[in-house]
C-alpha cells in the first residue's frame, strides 16, 4: 500500500532538510512545497492551506495519508509509514 505523503517546508530549515533527507534514504516518495521560494498569490494560497492544517504555521509540516506531523519526529514517521 503507498500512502501519500506531501510536506510543506522551507529552503533554510535544517529540521525540513533533515526530513527530506530521511525520506530519500528510506526510498519514501513524496511532494513538497518550498514555501520561502514562492512568491505573491502563490505563497499565499499554500500558507494558508497550511494555515488550516497547522494555526502555527510551523515547519515541517508533513502529511502522511491523514495524518499530520509537525516538525520532523522520526519516531513518528517512521511509525506511520511502517518503517
Amino acid at each position: 500500500m503507498t500512502v501519500k505523503v506531501k510536506m510543506y517546508t522551507l529552503s533554510t530549515c535544517s529540521h525540513c532538510k533533515a526530513t527530506k533527507e530521511f525520506m530519500n534514504d528510506n526510498k519514501v516518495e513524496y511532494e513538497y512545497v518550498d514555501v520561502d521560494l514562492l512568491d505573491g498569490d502563490d505563497r499565499r494560497s499554500i500558507m494558508e492551506e497550511v494555515k488550516k492544517i497547522n494555526s502555527h504555521v510551523s515547519f515541517p509540516t508533513i502529511i502522511i495519508g491523514e495524518r499530520i506531523i509537525i516538525g520532523f519526529r522520526e519516531d513518528e514517521i517512521r511509525e506511520v509509514l511502517g518503517l
